[in-house]
């Protein structure tokens, strides 16, 4: 009898002191391996999250820009027009500059009546450049809300309608001076935040009736733009013609193009544009001050970046199609 009792005493009796220990002990291990894991899974789909949104944002960021360079200057010739006629670019007054640049924020650039009237305060700088597009704008190349309805800037506001003397050959001999219709846009790219605790964001100030500035694409942090300049007296837009990439200051007063007029005249002589876009994570989400550097529009490393937030710079080269000069 005490012999069955022993054993069944032996087959239902707990786990010592030393097994339970163990048994938590791996069950710990094994719950923190599982929260890691999870853990890192969670920190690896908010990293890809941000830098998928971070390239849609270059993107959108670098469409919107080289859309407008790409009419910068725009005057389309038209049937019967004397060849002796051309409004782009000193002709009419929104055809001064085809484009215009600033290293920093034009310093009227909310206010400026004109591109001409823009003001910089010169110097090379490295804070986000700013430049003004003017084209000449139709039903192709700008958004019309409603078919019949005026071109429109980069806000979607209405162009005014400018008129224009121009001579038209009419039968073989002079030109006959005839009036005509037309829109010019007039299109301010920089960036600004919206206002406290917002992100930057890339900003255009459009010449519509009614236009104010407002954002485009949020998460622009910077924006670094040089001019490739063709040498004074050279008549094509080619690799061999292009003098060097300059910044804005450097165009004004570049040793080649110093002697031209006045800046209208130096500005007409840029053919080719690089664009470079540093654009910023909605949220910081880099681990660790290291995880978070990255390379400037210049290609050096940024070592102490100023929070967690991830950057990469986006870039283009965009040649001016319209250049005339």
């Amino acid at each position: 009898m005490s012999t069955k009792r022993d054993g069944l005493s032996r087959q239902v009796r707990g786990l010592t002191l030393v097994e339970l220990l163990v048994s938590l002990t791996l069950g710990l291990l094994i719950v923190v391996a599982t929260l890691a894991g999870y853990l890192g899974l969670s920190e690896a789909g908010r990293m890809s999250e941000a830098q998928a949104r971070m390239d849609e944002d270059g993107q959108a960021a670098l469409s919107v820009l080289t859309a407008h360079l790409r009419m910068a200057g725009s005057n389309p010739d038209r049937a019967n027009r004397s060849p002796s006629d051309r409004r782009n670019p000193v002709y009419p007054v929104p055809f001064t500059f085809a484009l215009r640049g600033c290293d920093g924020t034009f310093a009227n650039i909310a206010t400026a009546a004109a591109i001409q009237d823009l003001t910089c305060t010169g110097g090379t700088t490295s804070s986000p450049d700013s430049i003004s597009i003017t084209y000449e704008a139709d039903r192709f190349n700008t958004v019309m809300p409603t078919p019949g309805m005026t071109p429109t800037d980069c806000l979607g506001h209405p162009l005014n309608q400018l008129t224009a003397s121009v001579d038209v050959v009419t039968t073989p001999g002079p030109g006959v001076s005839t009036e005509i219709n037309y829109h010019a846009a007039e299109n301010r790219f920089y960036i600004a935040s919206s206002g406290p605790g917002s992100s930057p964001s890339l900003h255009c100030k459009g010449s519509g009736a009614g236009s104010t500035a407002g954002a485009l694409v949020e998460n622009v942090e910077n924006l670094q733009l040089t001019y490739g300049t063709v040498p004074a007296g050279a008549s094509q837009t080619n690799a061999a013609d292009i003098a060097g990439y300059l910044d804005a200051f450097e165009v004004t007063g570049h040793p080649t193009l110093v002697f031209l007029a006045d800046d209208a005249a130096r500005w007409a002589k840029v053919a080719s544009v690089r664009v470079c876009v540093v654009i910023r994570s909605t949220r910081p989400v880099a681990p660790s001050p290291g995880s978070a550097q990255y390379l400037r529009c210049d290609g050096s490393v940024e070592a102490s970046p100023p929070d967690l937030h991830l950057r990469r710079a986006y870039s283009t080269t965009m040649v001016l199609r319209n250049r005339r000069r």
